[in-house]
């Protein structure tokens, strides 16, 4: 971590240099104001320590400067005697502490643990207010088959390494799941999960997102904003759909991932990311990038270590355990920790290919619990979306067979893209976003879809 100390006296601040390099921190050093606000624009520094009384400016210009800049960087500020009262008016303006001369080393050592830990709170705070983050522990993977076990082997290996992962799967089989496994296992637990959707998220806004923006960088951009990598400093970013990002964003993933440094948006100044990265798709990336839509340097780069997961159909065993599970942990949330499931349920559990996976049983689960009104879950209380007796074995009266079985295949698939599409839209009252998430496609994908179709809004 890198420490800016403001001090003019020469000797103090070499003294105060030597004891914080103790400490086991990276020391930046500023002789006057002027020099201090410079250096605060050029680097992230994890706390400052500031004289009041400075030539060519002062103490609390500093401070301004780092809270204009970053309102989570703490100050210290170091006070003469007689200068109290200006010291109160510092924590008032936003200053964590202050510290009087001559500096006692210890009092200095617990002011700087202190304001680290603050810190790292109000980062976590940034966090939360975003996104409801999961409680930090293991995450618990219920299986029992032997493909999920062996996946587990190869986390437990590869988690306290700093390699990259590719997580592969299709939607909803748990991918995220296994990426806070990974993060939870590393040397990095105890710092920041951050999970970015990039498929949520609009092209236009994901550069924003990643790396944030400087004050002034574009029109609204009244105060600096910290990215994802930022926010996931010393932890881990999971990347979940990475094969939706424009090419553009790809590279400055890759430079990112070479160079461990990147710059906001409208600064030209570099920033460091000592953050380790999982990546996840649904997507088949080697396809992607032969069809020139994934850069393959950042295709291997992330794919130093590829997990795939496979779907739930392929692990029959795991269906009985896995909806007795979401049973148990429904039941207790919705106090109705006395049903049970038929057998007549479970059979129809293990006869159902569940095309949403995991997500789609736990979901299946939570309504069935909500929903029922005995004691017992029978088939009925399921309701599963795409459940039949029996398989259709003839095409809709009026449909167009003519021609080759290609065109025949391609007039079909459109016709039900196209449905699919639009009965996305309308549960998600056109909320493209939405829809496109719940469609696991990217944004720019669903739009071009859309305008394809000629679908509007109802």
């Amino acid at each position: 971590m890198h420490i800016l100390i403001v001090e003019d006296k020469e000797n103090l601040r070499q003294m105060l240099t030597a004891a914080v390099e103790k400490m086991g921190f990276t020391v930046d050093t500023a002789e006057d104001g002027r020099q201090a606000q410079v250096k605060i624009k050029q680097r992230r520094y994890a706390l400052i320590l500031t004289d009041l009384r400075l030539p060519k400016g002062s103490g609390l210009e500093v401070l301004s400067s780092s809270r204009e800049l970053d309102d989570a960087m703490p100050v210290i500020v170091m006070t003469a005697y007689g200068t109290i009262e200006e010291a109160v008016s510092a924590m008032k303006s936003g200053a964590f502490d202050f510290i009087q001369k001559p500096i006692d080393l210890d009092h200095l050592r617990l002011l700087i643990e202190r304001a680290l830990e603050q810190g790292r709170i109000v980062r976590e705070n940034i966090l939360l207010r975003e996104a409801f983050q999961q409680a930090y522990g293991f995450p618990e993977i219920i299986s029992e088959d032997e493909s999920i076990k062996s996946i587990e082997r190869e986390i437990q290996k590869v988690a306290p390494t700093e390699a990259t992962v590719l997580i592969q799967g299709e939607s909803g089989t748990g991918k995220e799941l296994f990426a806070r496994a990974i993060h939870q296992l590393s040397v990095r637990a105890q710092h920041p999960f951050v999970a970015v959707n990039c498929a949520a998220i609009p092209e236009t806004l994901i550069e924003n997102e990643l790396f944030g923006h400087e004050k002034g960088a574009y029109t609204g951009a009244d105060s600096r904003r910290m990215g994802k990598f930022e926010l996931a400093h010393r932890g881990t970013l999971f990347l979940d759909e990475i094969g939706e990002l424009p090419l553009q964003v790809q590279a400055k993933i890759l430079r990112v991932l070479e160079t461990k440094v990147f710059e906001r948006i409208g600064s030209v100044q570099t920033q460091e990311a000592d953050t380790r990265i999982v990546a996840a798709t649904n997507r088949d990336l080697q396809e992607a990038v032969r069809q020139k839509r994934f850069r393959e340097d950042l295709f291997f780069r992330l794919s130093v270590v590829p997990v795939t997961i496979p779907p739930l159909r392929e692990r029959q065993g795991d269906l009985r355990l896995l909806a007795r599970h979401f049973l148990k942990r429904f039941g207790r949330e919705f106090k109705k920790e006395n049903l049970v499931l038929s057998e007549s349920a479970l059979k129809l559990v293990e006869s159902y290919r569940w095309p949403g996976n995991v997500r789609e049983l736990q979901n299946c689960m939570e309504r069935a619990v909500i929903m029922c009104e005995g004691t017992e879950i029978f088939p009925k209380d399921l309701h599963l979306a795409f459940h039949e007796t029996e398989p259709p074995t003839e095409v809709p009266e009026g449909f167009d067979l003519s021609g080759t079985l290609s065109e025949a295949s391609l007039r079909a698939m459109m016709r039900v893209e196209k449905a699919k599409i639009s009965q996305a839209l309308r549960q998600a009252k056109w909320n493209k976003t939405k829809a496109a998430e719940a469609l696991s496609v990217g944004y720019k994908t669903l739009l071009s879809k859309i305008k394809e179709y000629g679908l509007e809004e109802e």
